[in-house]
């Protein structure tokens, strides 16, 4: 049996091939949760009352004048649950809030319709007594209250009072920056009904089936295999489907068992942003030591995440911040100190990045406000201090390869001419008074795994038919990131079979139980990892078979485009001769696959360990255009260099890293939530509530170019056909633009101006930026 990292001869792995749902998503025949109500006759709908309050005492909640709404057939409440009635992950989220309400447009109790319509004005028709409490709006509001969630962890390396003393320059600061909305394209949906037997069948738009079912069982108070979780594909998740959804598909549940009709929960827009959990936004506070070359001696950084009102994931979203707060540099002594604000707003969940780039994001900010310290291009602060083979991360794990971060870089330099550039927007800025133009350059070392070593596992099913061709199921869900194209051809490659042999079902609880989150990056490699281990169990097989066939010994036989043929002879069997001689022969065409990733090690009380399977590398280089009147910025290029490994599908890939570069992008700065913090009935109310008063990037904010490139030589051991992770990496290579409009502000203003830039640096941000360092004369 081969290596997990080696691949075989003319493998359909490495093949640019289009996503496997491409036609079906651009002819609209694709099918997403909601399309499947119209093949459920009778399906209620439901519709929240939400809270008009972030903070509140419930009184009463008078349910009768929605029931004399026509079409209105019950409103589902906390009576209702026969089981938990709470949703989240650690029991502190109340599916119906009993005694209090924590944020403005919490779902109190939700009413169940024969049409929208009349759930709608059903919910309306609600009434809610409350006392207003006080709320808790900002995270510096949460830190004065000292109102926090969970654990207070600290990782901590080296001497911190020794690295200062030793560090001929110290800079401090406060650091505040902000969350963001997922906005995925299908908001939060879910169907539920009820079959022959009694079994909940749930459809869900999730990117955690097994969670969902454990959820939705305990709310039900029915053990997990009455529960069956299907997800035929999501419009987006990017996180926000991790944890979120397993509330609303429990609402869906019991609906469906108190009426005995299917249930249709399907967010509008605007419930989807209030009722949600979004990245979290972090303060951070720093104290950071360098010496006369630039290079870092010490770091000493508290991160607050903003948790919202439960603590969802709020704390390994917290634990990987701390883990990557280091980014791509060595840090001799450092201690980080985490903790989580619990405030009157949504609960922050995971996003893509998983906390990552709010750790990443402080170093940068340091690193960007001290380059003019030291008289050296930003780019070059940056290089100085990046990790060297042999060196370990602050929380004690060897950054291996630590090279090809220096190649990534160096390939980087030349591809995208670098230096050439420099030097026309030195012209520029010399002849232009009110623009500026920077190029900046940002690295990325993001570490792949779950930093709970239990997730780290992956389940699949492959099934053999008689004629030959191929089914596989896979515990992963597919949200438009191309897992299941790249599940395909890792099949198709383990089997030595042609791509269009191997067709993929539905993720399902009932096909392959227990398995982890599509998230961490980690689909590729956990679900890869199982599905060639089930096929491999049939290769196996096969090859004993043909062995038979051919007169040659088993370890002999070879599968290639489904050619089966022995080494040293020239005869050839087709593979489904093969299948058909197996299955005359009894012999087992099917297989459960597993793995484990291995040599993991985590000790959450200490922040230690080796959490990481490997680290992704990338550099990215950004240059912008800077409008002195109006802080408005045009990004004109972007190249890219990204460590995948050797990559599954090239093209899914290449538009991995695009997309993940642009919803960065967005986040560092578009995309800019705002709660009302006023005091007033509205405080804690988002305001930024559609995509009206959201920005989220368009056409009109992409590159003028956009080059990508993958890192050569480049292969992962150990991986899944040498492969590595490509989901959420490629999203901080976005720095590179939020440093680049900061060189471009500095530019305005004396060669040693070091601006402070809100994050999102939207254009007014940047103009209040450019006042700072060149303030305009009356």
């Amino acid at each position: 049996m081969s290596s997990l990292s080696q691949r075989p001869p003319a493998p359909v792995v490495g093949a640019s091939v289009p996503h496997e749902g491409a036609a079906l998503h651009v002819t609209g025949h694709a099918l997403y949760t909601d399309d499947l109500v119209g093949r459920m006759p009778g399906a209620l709908h439901a519709y929240p009352v939400q809270s008009t309050h972030a903070h509140a005492r419930i009184l009463e909640v008078r349910t009768a004048p929605a029931l004399e709404i026509p079409g209105v057939v019950v409103v589902l409440t906390a009576d209702d649950v026969p089981g938990v009635n709470d949703a989240g992950a650690k029991h502190d989220e109340p599916l119906f809030p009993v005694d209090e309400i924590m944020f403005f447009g919490q779902a109190v109790c939700w009413v169940l319709g024969e049409s929208l319509e009349a759930a709608r004005q059903g919910a309306a028709a609600v009434e809610i007594e409350c006392a207003e409490l006080p709320a808790l709006v900002t995270v510096p509001e949460a830190i004065a209250a000292e109102s926090f969630h969970g654990v207070r962890p600290t990782m901590r390396r080296g001497d911190l009072d020794a690295g200062f003393a030793e560090a001929d320059h110290i800079v401090e600061g406060e650091f505040e920056f902000a969350g963001q909305e997922h906005f995925y394209l299908e908001t939060q949906a879910s169907l539920a009904h009820i079959d022959e037997n009694g079994q909940v069948f749930i459809q869900c738009s999730t990117q955690h089936p097994t969670e969902t079912q454990d959820i939705v069982s305990h709310v039900l108070a029915i053990p997990a295999h009455e529960v069956t979780v299907q997800c035929l594909r999501m419009g987006g998740g990017f996180g926000g489907k991790e944890m979120q959804p397993h509330g609303y598909a429990a609402v869906a549940a019991l609906g469906a068992k108190r009426t005995g009709r299917p249930v249709r929960v399907r967010l509008t827009r605007t419930q989807d942003m209030t009722m949600t959990g979004k990245r979290h936004g972090f303060h951070s506070s720093w104290r950071a030591g360098f010496t006369n070359e630039g290079l870092l001696t010490a770091l000493d950084v508290t991160l607050t995440a903003d948790g919202g009102w439960s603590l969802d994931l709020s704390e390994p979203v917290l634990a990987r911040a701390m883990c990557h707060v280091d980014n791509a540099y060595w840090i001799p002594n450092i201690a980080v100190h985490g903790r989580i604000a619990q405030c009157h707003k949504t609960s922050q969940t995971a996003f893509r990045g998983f906390g990552g780039p709010q750790g990443m994001l402080v170093i940068e900010e340091i690193l960007g406000r001290a380059a003019p310290r030291f008289g050296v291009p930003a780019r070059e602060l940056r290089r100085r201090n990046f990790y060297r083979d042999g060196q370990t991360t602050p929380y004690g794990q060897p950054v291996r390869h630590a090279q090809r971060l220096g190649a990534a870089w160096d390939q980087l330099l030349d591809r995208a001419e670098v230096e050439r550039r420099e030097g026309e927007i030195a012209r520029f800025n010399r002849e232009h008074a009110h623009a500026r133009r920077s190029l900046a350059l940002t690295p990325v070392k993001f570490g792949i795994s779950f930093n709970l070593t239990a997730f780290n596992q992956g389940g699949a099913l492959v099934l053999i038919y008689k004629d030959g061709s191929v089914l596989i199921t896979h515990g992963g869900t597919e949200m438009g990131q191309g897992l299941h194209t790249k599940m395909l051809q890792v099949a198709a490659t383990a089997l030595g079979v042609p791509l269009e042999t191997v067709r993929l079902a539905p993720t399902r609880t009932d096909k392959v139980p227990n398995t982890s989150a599509t998230a961490a990056s980690s689909g590729s490699d956990l679900n890869g990892g199982a599905v060639k281990d089930a096929c491999e169990q049939i290769s196996e097989r096969l090859a004993g078979v043909a062995a038979t066939l051919l007169g040659v010994p088993a370890p002999d036989v070879r599968f290639a485009d489904g050619v089966v043929f022995g080494l040293g002879t020239t005869e050839t069997l087709t593979w489904a001769e093969v299948v058909r001689a197996a299955y005359l022969q009894r012999v087992q065409l099917s297989a459960s696959g597993f793995y484990r990733t291995e040599g993991l090690y985590w000790d959450a009380t200490v922040m230690q360990g080796e959490p990481f399977k490997y680290f992704a590398y990338g550099v990215a280089a950004t240059e912008v255009e800077v409008n002195r009147f109006d802080g408005s910025y045009r990004t004109l290029r972007v190249d890219i260099v990204h460590d995948v490994g050797d990559s599954l599908s090239p093209l899914i890939d290449i538009g991995q890293i695009e997309g993940g570069f642009v919803q960065g992008a967005g986040w560092l700065t578009l995309e800019d939530l705002r709660w009302d913090t006023g005091e007033g009935p509205r405080r804690g109310r988002l305001a930024t509530q559609a995509a009206s008063t959201y920005k989220l990037p368009s056409f009109s904010e992409m590159p003028d170019t956009f080059n990508v490139s993958l890192l050569e030589q480049a292969h992962e051991e150990g991986a899944v056909y040498g492969s590595k992770a490509v989901g959420e990496p490629p999203l901080m290579l976005a720095f590179s633009v939020r440093e680049a409009i900061r060189q471009a502000v500095a530019a305005f203003g004396p060669e040693s101006a070091s601006p402070t830039l809100a994050s999102p640096a939207t254009p007014e941000a940047v103009f209040w930026a450019i006042e700072s360092v060149a303030p305009r004369t009356p």
